[in-house]
């Protein structure tokens, strides 16, 4: 047991007690002065070990009064002994009116980290609501101060607001409970935003005088930028964003980061922002405690203030990029959009916004009609097709809006999410598969003609495309053991990145078909007799630097794999003892995803149990040599695809130059390592010259 001052009275059963006692009689024993005697030489926090109090019993005792364990426990051993909003008032902690501008600034800066630390993730109740004067909003008399309270609750309001409509948020992103506060104060957003412009036109006012302090031009920044981050979030969680507000948003999003650079130059000015300064006394750690649920809390680290303002200009940066959203017509540009945006690490609340503003638009029946017409020109959905193939295509459009709608806000999530989330997409990949193929069947029927994949390649690609970042997610997520890096480099190598590949080329193949079929229908509608297309007027392939990228990601997957075999078979990679080894078992375990789908076909252990043999069979230096041609053309084809392919191209390189070492005869002294530095998912093999020797 613990010993806890705050707990003088525990009972207990007496030792002689057994289940026959309890029949006939029970006999308590008072042992509060036994116990204190026996925990006098315990100091606090330390546990006593026997054989019949064991870990459920020490959970038990740490749990029962501990200020760390039962939120419902007020520690009252801190130096301050705040309560409530109206003990601080009464005691001159909070003042009311008058307030000094580097009291303001203080509030201000503190209750903004505090926001900030709330959208990571914390509980409102340990962040946000920990600033008293938030408890009594409308209770300031300085002007500025109420407007700002009553603004920090708007703000939660249109905050929850926008999460909860684009609903990609998790359990450790954000939580909702409000803890009996009433976030949403009789006070619309359009007054909410005459409010605040009237606090800045007071303050801008003032500023002009040049004898005014530094302080107030600080005040006034922080006054603007919650009035534009309030105009900018109302306009991008409205369900129908005009083109035109969006525009605006840009213009405000400039203003905002203005007043963040202020704001930056200026925090030291606020009360309680040095190092080592005393926090303000408006700012109660355990104000809200016994609000908490009786479980274990989650530690809440608030935020600094200067991190706070970088969060929030990182923040209008992001939301520029989401406003570029709106202008998209097509599902593939919305899917590249989304995909780059989710890889740069965005916080939730400009991955919510961005869903807002491009998920629906994106996976709608007509931006899927014209990325199927850019990828491979079904006849069905041209609009001179006979209604019997348009409405095959069109069931098929409405088909795809479901796996297209989860594509675009699985990107939302946050990276650890999406890997599971694709792999259940990849069910309903599957299910589009089969539509995809009844759709191509039906349109042939109703034209007359052959059938042709269209609409069975489209699906296809994304489904192949959904494999690769479900296998790539395993090394961003660190999930793979080193010794497992080599068959699902074999994967990406030998199914989903050939399968790309044949996939685009097939998709070309289709269009430059249609494109033919076309231009010779309308020379024949000319001229009155149909006439041969000219061959120079063909147009360019759409999609021949897609197949130039994934070419050269497939290059890097086969020089993985031989690299990585050619270094389990010296010895160079850690590998499990053989008698818990079962390479089989991982390996179905690793793709058990793709198991599923009717196309590509799931590999089975066999097929790359035989690859790995065949390769093997050539001895390591032979490995290492055709590892290094792997990633020597890998390189050449990623240098053409320019700047954005810089760091893969480095790797390549780096991973070249080694193999050519390794296959000389060289041989490391310690094992190699991985460095995911330049890449997330092709690291470099980290051996340096110092630690090679030659045989």
């Amino acid at each position: 047991m613990e010993d806890d001052e705050s707990c003088p009275h525990h009972h207990s059963i007496s030792p002689n007690y057994s289940a026959e006692s309890d029949k006939t009689s029970q006999n308590w024993v008072e042992i509060t002065d036994s116990f204190t005697e026996s925990v006098k030489d315990l100091q606090l926090g330390e546990l006593l070990h026997d054989e019949l109090f064991g870990l459920f019993e020490a959970m038990s005792a740490i749990e029962m009064m501990d200020p760390k364990m039962d939120a419902g426990m007020l520690c009252n051993r801190g130096a301050r002994k705040i309560t409530s909003f109206e003990q601080a008032v009464t005691d001159g902690l909070l003042p009311l009116n008058d307030l000094p501008p580097t009291t303001l600034l203080g509030i201000i800066d503190g209750t903004l980290a505090r926001l900030v630390s709330w959208l990571e993730g914390h509980s409102l109740a340990q962040t946000v609501f920990t600033c008293l004067y938030l408890h009594r909003p409308y209770a300031p008399q300085d002007r500025a101060l109420k407007v700002f309270c009553l603004a920090v609750y708007k703000l939660l309001d249109v905050i929850k607001d926008l999460l909860h409509k684009a609903m990609v948020y998790e359990e450790e992103d954000f939580q909702p409970m409000q803890y009996g506060f009433h976030l949403n104060p009789d006070i619309s957003e359009q007054r909410m935003i005459g409010m605040l412009r009237e606090v800045e036109e007071e303050l801008h006012r003032k500023a002009r005088n040049k004898q005014c302090e530094p302080e107030t031009q600080a005040i006034f920044a922080r006054i603007k930028f919650m009035r534009i981050f309030l105009q900018v979030l109302n306009s991008l969680r409205k369900e129908d964003q005009q083109q035109n507000s969006l525009n605006d948003c840009q213009r405000l999003l400039q203003s905002a980061i203005e007043m963040l650079q202020t704001m930056k130059d200026t925090v030291l000015l606020g009360q309680g922002a040095k190092e080592g300064e005393e926090e303000m006394a408006c700012f109660e750690p355990s104000i809200n405690q016994r609000l908490l649920p009786p479980t274990f809390p989650r530690y809440t680290k608030i935020k600094k203030r200067i991190e706070a303002i970088t969060h929030f200009t990182e923040m209008m940066e992001r939301f520029k990029v989401v406003c570029k959203a709106q202008g998209l017509t097509t599902f593939h540009q919305t899917v590249e959009l989304f995909a780059d945006f989710s890889q740069s690490g965005p916080c939730l609340v400009s991955r919510s916004a961005l869903q807002l503003v491009g998920r629906n638009a994106g996976s709608s029946r007509e931006a899927l009609r014209e990325a199927l017409r850019n990828f491979c020109g079904p006849h069905a959905l041209s609009s001179r097709a006979i209604p019997a193939a348009r409405s095959a295509a069109d069931a098929f459009l409405a088909r795809a809006a479901r796996p297209a709608g989860l594509l675009l806000q699985l990107s939302g999530h946050n990276r650890a999410r999406q890997r599971d989330k694709l792999a259940m997409l990849l069910e309903e990949f599957a299910l589009l598969q089969e539509e995809a193929e009844r759709a191509d069947a039906a349109c042939a029927l109703a034209l007359g003609v052959p059938p042709r994949p269209h609409f069975a390649t489209w699906a296809l690609y994304h489904t192949l495309r959904a494999q690769a970042l479900y296998l790539l997610a395993g090394f961003e997520l660190e999930l793979y053991a080193e010794h497992e890096y080599y068959y699902i480099y074999w994967y990406l190598y030998e199914c989903i990145y050939g399968w790309l590949i044949s996939t685009l080329s097939r998709a070309d193949s289709l269009l430059q078909e249609a494109w033919n079929g076309t231009a010779a229908t309308a020379s024949a509608g000319k001229g009155g007799r149909r006439q041969k297309p000219n061959k120079a007027a063909k147009r360019p392939r759409p999609h021949a630097r897609d197949a130039v990228r994934l070419q050269a990601l497939q290059q890097l997957g086969g020089g993985y794999f031989k690299a990585l075999l050619g270094l389990l078979r010296e010895g160079l990679l850690q590998a499990p003892l053989p008698g818990f080894d079962r390479e089989r078992v991982r390996f179905e375990h690793r793709f058990n995803a793709f198991t599923r789908l009717p196309a590509p076909p799931s590999a089975a252990y066999r097929d790359f149990r035989s690859a790995a043999q065949a390769a093997g069979l050539q001895g390591s230096e032979a490995l290492f040599l055709s590892a290094g041609r792997h990633f020597a053309q890998a390189g050449q084809l990623l240098a053409a695809g320019g700047p954005t392919e810089a760091a893969l191209a480095r790797t390549s390189k780096t991973n070249f130059v080694l193999l050519r070492l390794l296959a000389a005869g060289h041989r490391p002294k310690i094992k190699p390592t991985f460095c995911f530095n330049e890449s997330r998912h092709f690291p470099v093999i980290c051996l340096t010259e110092g630690q090679l020797t030659h045989e």
